[in-house]
């Protein structure tokens, strides 16, 4: 995938990932590796030059229907109440928006259940500037759910919030994803999260980014916060961390 033309940005170029269906998946790499650039090849915002994305049987052409995406600025509309911002996709998703018109009260008690479900219950009727930042956070995590995508996809969602919060919203994903039949693919600069989370952590090489290693991140699930005291879990972190000078050295 290559910015600006023919002589312009390669972002990536030899990137090779396999994702399997139910797998929580972290990518984590130097800064201008590519990793959003993975995450809108994978979600058709973009289509790469040469080289194919595949999700879900189907070659991606054009924006993928399925997909649920999370980013590190929640961008909740300021004039909509949460529960109509969590609304919001069904009214752009085609098979769910000729049947919000006339089942909308089934889908606000499904957005009400997925308010409860990250610890906002009673704040639908709140507005976005009403919210602390990590409360925003969590309506938009039930914003990209609410017309139930078979692939959720998210980029640095945790990145602006403070330490405690952040791992309060692991929680809350580590669940989720427990919960719902639902693939993640998570882009973070915090090792820790990408080790937390997921299933495999894939390292991606400085521009053009390419994956360089995969890591099977092998503690039972479910995993509780303590397991970040744990030793071997620091170890894996230190490798990746290491992993990632070493990518960084060689741009």
């Amino acid at each position: 995938m290559r910015y600006g033309g023919p002589s312009g940005t390669l972002a990536v170029s030899g990137l090779n990932l396999e994702i399997q269906r139910g797998e929580f998946v972290a990518v984590v790499g130097p800064s201008g590796c590519g990793k959003s650039t993975l995450m809108k090849l994978t979600t058709g915002l973009h289509i790469p030059q040469t080289g194919k994305v595949v999700v879900a049987g189907n070659a991606v052409t054009k924006p993928v229907s399925i997909v649920g995406m999370a980013f590190q600025n929640p961008t909740l509309l300021p004039w909509r109440t949460t529960l109509d911002n969590i609304l919001l996709p069904l009214e752009i998703v085609e098979r769910h928006r000729h049947r919000l018109r006339a089942n909308k009260r089934e889908y606000k008690e499904k957005a009400e259940v997925l308010l409860e479900t990250v610890g906002l219950k009673g704040f639908g009727e709140k507005f976005p500037w009403e919210l602390s930042g990590g409360m925003q956070q969590r309506a938009n995590l039930c914003r990209a759910l609410i017309h139930e995508p078979e692939l959720l996809m998210l980029d640095e969602p945790f990145g602006a919030l403070d330490a405690f919060t952040r791992e309060e919203l692991w929680c809350v994903i580590r669940d989720l994803h427990a919960s719902q039949d639902v693939t993640i693919a998570l882009v973070t600069h915090d090792l820790r999260e990408s080790v937390f989370l997921a299933d495999k952590v894939v390292v991606m090489s400085a521009r053009p980014g390419r994956v360089v290693s995969e890591h099977m991140v092998p503690f039972e699930r479910p995993r509780q916060l303590d397991i970040l005291y744990q030793p071997e879990f620091n170890e894996l972190v230190q490798r990746l961390h290491g992993e990632i000078a070493t990518a960084r050295a060689a741009a």
